[in-house]
């Protein structure tokens, strides 16, 4: 079973560069305990939708996207578009990610903040780029890295909140994970309000990151996905061959391992909530322990820097520099697992809507896009600071999320089990789970909206 994990670990460690280490963060620096018994809820309200994205690919062996032409084209060819206009900008995550190596190393020496930040930005995402083109097969590489940044943020953050500084906070901490701090220790500022928004809906991965779960499964061979082939590297990778459509069990194609595969995705999708959960946690409880004392808020290109005092406080230099590394590594490590996630994303679409693409070779598609979105977003890290264009992809973030969740209900809850024998099929408990965290997604993204729209 260890050796089967990795999904799971690849959303635990993609999250880590979004709300765990920008938003959260802030809305605890600012206002205290305040808000933080949203947490909890938000993190497990994703738990059903990954869980139904991760069904259709174990039962079929095809991608969430493949489903979503299979259900409806229309509907497929908008989330396709909505998809593409929100990854556009997530080289800013490079960039947040730069911040850290550029505030470690001060180099290039004499050129400004700015220029340190795009430079270490730009260095990652071709030292990522070269990785990805000399790997042999693309997943066990994003695997691979992604469980390294998981296992070293969590030791580092376990050790930082060992400190006396922080364990004396714990009480009062865990007391306000589940009651409101009332009343605010300082005034609400309107325009925090998106942040909030953003903090509850991206508590795991959110929006279209969560259809990323799918190609890993896909990859990782799980369930009906060990008939598919893999994208290997375009240079040394051996070339797989990639059906363009999956196939549900059968009593001789893998009927009897259906119980089996429900406990992988049980256990797997619980590893990745569950470690986003304890590391969200964390430096709720350092920025809590730390930065809410003094005023401190991680905000745009400083976040990294400021919250780097997490680590100092426990190992002096040492720690800050560890910090720094580490928080580079989880916020530049959304660029590698979301170039790669989304270039099979435009392949599944491609083939779906143009079959004469099909012409072309899997990986040599793969490639194209590859390297199309390093440039696209090589484009757009210079446009605008983090933080506005993350807020930025919430808003489609937030249309999507609503969209995908009612095709999930429709998809593996009418179309799929018309094909599938009754004992594979999905239960009342999955779908009551799914439509609820639907319903709340729906009502964020309404509320959302209006407080953009500033009618409340």
């Amino acid at each position: 079973m260890i050796a089967a994990l990795g999904p799971g670990v690849i959303f635990m460690a993609l999250a880590q560069g979004s709300g765990e280490l920008i938003w959260w963060p802030y809305i605890i620096a600012k206002y205290g305990l305040t808000f933080l018994f949203l947490l909890l809820p938000a993190c497990l309200l994703q738990f059903p939708v990954t869980y139904e994205i991760g069904r259709y690919t174990l039962l079929t062996g095809e991608s969430i996207f493949q489903g979503f032409i299979r259900l409806n084209r229309i509907l497929a060819v908008l989330l396709w578009v909505l998809m593409t206009l929100s990854f556009l900008w997530f080289g800013a995550f490079a960039a947040a990610g730069g911040t850290s190596l550029a505030a470690l190393t001060n180099l290039p020496s004499g050129w400004s903040p700015r220029g340190q930040t795009l430079f270490w930005a730009y260095l990652s995402m071709f030292l990522f780029l070269s990785a990805i083109l000399l790997s042999k097969v693309i997943y066990r590489l994003v695997e691979g890295f992604m469980w390294g940044v998981a296992l070293l943020t969590l030791v580092g953050l376990l050790w930082a909140s060992a400190h006396p500084d922080v364990l004396k906070m714990i009480p009062s901490f865990l007391k306000g994970l589940f009651i409101p701090e009332l009343p605010m220790p300082r005034a609400w500022d309107p325009a925090d309000a998106t942040k909030l928004l953003t903090a509850i809906t991206f508590a795991g991965l959110g929006g279209f990151w969560t259809l990323f779960y799918s190609y890993w499964i896909r990859d990782k061979g799980i369930g009906m996905a060990h008939t598919m082939g893999r994208i290997t590297g375009p240079i040394t990778g051996k070339p797989e061959v990639i059906p363009a459509s999956g196939s549900v069990p059968a009593e001789d194609g893998g009927l009897a391992h259906i119980a089996r595969w429900r406990r992988f995705l049980f256990w797997d999708v619980s590893i990745g909530i569950g470690g986003n959960i304890l590391t969200t946690l964390m430096t709720c409880l350092l920025a809590y322990a730390l930065l809410f004392p003094k005023g401190l808020l991680p905000d745009h290109y400083e976040l990294a820097v400021v919250q780097s005092r997490f680590f100092e406080v426990s190992w002096g230099w040492v720690g800050r520099i560890l910090f720094l590394v580490v928080a580079a590594a989880f916020l530049s490590d959304t660029w590698l697992a979301t170039v790669d996630a989304v270039s099979r994303i435009h392949i599944d679409c491609l083939y779906g809507f143009f079959p004469r693409s099909r012409a072309i070779p899997v990986r040599s598609w793969y490639l194209f896009f590859l390297l199309l979105l390093t440039v696209v977003t090589s484009i757009t890290v210079l446009l605008d600071e983090p933080g506005p264009l993350i807020l930025l992809s919430a808003v489609i973030g937030f249309i999507g999320t609503v969209l995908f969740s009612v095709a999930l209900i429709f998809l593996n809850h009418v179309y799929l089990p018309r094909h599938l024998p009754a004992s594979a099929r999905p239960g009342r408990v999955n779908l009551f789970f799914l439509c609820v965290s639907c319903a709340v997604y729906a009502v964020l993204a309404a509320v959302y909206f209006l407080t953009i729209a500033k009618i409340i």
